[in-house]
């Protein structure tokens, strides 16, 4: 059996999102999803049931092993791994792209989310990009990269995103509403797949960005200097430094990241020319006249939760946000009366506290239309693709599952966003085949 060991004082465990005591709890809340039960506070906010319809999933095969590590294979770690991120639910097919634009850490870069012209026989992307990926997940979680790295390449490495990799994107003359998604502490811009490729179904363009504010698990730019690959690793805490301070820095910098990438589909919009430096990288021009601007938000989950609150505040371009169990930690309390637009908070059952919970009925008291709900069943890890990883190994690494399954977490999750953001972006409402029975909002 795999299992890490007890994190040293003051170190975070594996739990995307943000860190956990050292012991195991949550900073955020109880549980067990740390690794050692604890107490799951109850929270005075309403809760969402899931409908009892089962959703159909799609399974993609894990690839062959490497000659080398065939002895340490999938069933040596306790099952076969595959990634089973349920098929689209909206109308359109999903295409996807990375795009990188600038030679600088002050640059943007993103996996963009896109409805697609459908075609035979597509390429689909890994859902891990690159072998350092894995090196990046070993240091978030303390571990050696000599052995750990290795492992996660073998464990999930290969799996693959039920994705068109760079289809042929399709026109929209009245235009695509957009969203910026923000990713939680350690993770990186592929690990929502699941969440984005559901909203980008039902006819929006998404970006989700990999933040260089050194919170990603791991990350990189291209320099001018023979397109040379500079690498950005994740950093804990300073010894000595006060936490708050240091992710604050942090959250500024993502929020400003996130008005940033805003700022670049205004160039689109405008015909600047903005080139992908990506290797044969998509091109970004045929978004032109495809996107409306008008109906932009932006959403996250952990971290990138809290960071959608405070990109209200630093971008009036952004009508509204859906923030997918918000750290809430990191930002001032002097930001929240200023925080102007309705924010749509999708809690999970294990993670949040009493206080943090507080913190966001302190924005739903000065906004109507703000709303706080809960899924019952569901832990932190449920709103990330890694509650679509089978196999037991990755259930004990990651603690990714709930009693709730998965695919009706991401129905829930899908389909409170996207009604909250038709309503306030000013879109056509859609018939969203009876999800919300038996559910309460505020």
């Amino acid at each position: 059996m795999w299992a890490w060991p007890a994190a040293p004082k003051g170190a975070p465990r594996i739990h995307f999102g943000t860190p956990t005591w050292p012991w195991g709890f949550p900073r955020c809340g109880g549980g067990s999803e740390g690794g050692v039960p604890g107490p799951s506070p109850r929270v005075s906010v309403p809760l969402i049931h899931p409908r009892s319809t089962p959703i159909s999933a799609s399974r993609v095969e894990v690839g062959h092993l490497r000659p080398a590590y065939r002895r340490l294979g999938c069933g040596a770690m306790g099952g076969e791994q595959s990634l089973a991120l349920p098929p689209e639910k909206g109308p359109h097919r999903v295409g996807c792209a990375d795009i990188m634009v600038g030679h600088t850490q002050q640059g943007l870069f993103f996996r963009l989310f896109y409805p697609c012209v459908p075609r035979d026989g597509a390429e689909r992307p890994l859902w891990i990009p690159r072998y350092e990926y894995c090196s990046g997940l070993a240091d978030f979680s303390g571990h050696s990269r000599r052995w750990c790295a290795p492992l996660l390449s073998i464990a999930i490495g290969s799996c693959r995103v039920p994705l068109s990799w760079k289809a042929p994107f399709k026109p929209c003359s009245s235009g695509y509403p957009l969203i910026i998604f923000s990713h939680g502490l350690g993770a990186f811009r592929t690990v929502y797949s699941s969440i984005c490729m559901q909203m980008a179904s039902w006819g929006f363009v998404v970006a989700a960005l990999e933040h260089r504010d050194s919170s990603a698990a791991m990350t990189y730019f291209c320099t001018a200097e023979a397109v040379r690959e500079q690498w950005i690793p994740h950093q804990q805490v300073p010894q000595g430094q006060k936490e708050f301070y240091f992710r604050n820095n942090q959250v500024h910098h993502r929020a400003n990241e996130c008005a940033r990438a805003l700022q670049l589909f205004r160039d689109i919009s405008r015909g600047n020319s903005i080139p992908n430096v990506l290797p044969q990288g998509f091109d970004l021009s045929v978004l032109k006249d495809s996107i409306d601007l008008a109906k932009a938000a932006v959403m996250g989950h952990s971290f990138g939760g809290v960071t959608a609150v405070l990109a209200l505040v630093k971008e009036p371009g952004f009508r509204c946000a859906v923030a997918l169990d918000a750290w809430m930690f990191p930002l001032e309390n002097v930001l929240y009366p200023e925080v102007p637009k309705p924010v749509l908070f999708i809690n999970t059952e294990k993670f949040q506290t009493p206080e943090s919970v507080a913190k966001m009925k302190r924005l739903s008291s000065r906004n109507s239309q703000t709303k706080i709900i809960t899924i019952l069943g569901s832990v932190h890890q449920s709103q990330t693709d890694f509650a679509f990883l089978t196999g037991k190994l990755i259930n004990r690494v990651f603690h990714a599952r709930g009693t709730l399954d998965p695919s009706k977490c991401l129905d829930i999750t899908s389909q409170a966003a996207l009604a909250f953001l038709q309503r306030h972006l000013g879109m056509a409402q859609v018939e969203l085949d009876g999800a919300w029975e038996g559910t309460r909002l505020v």
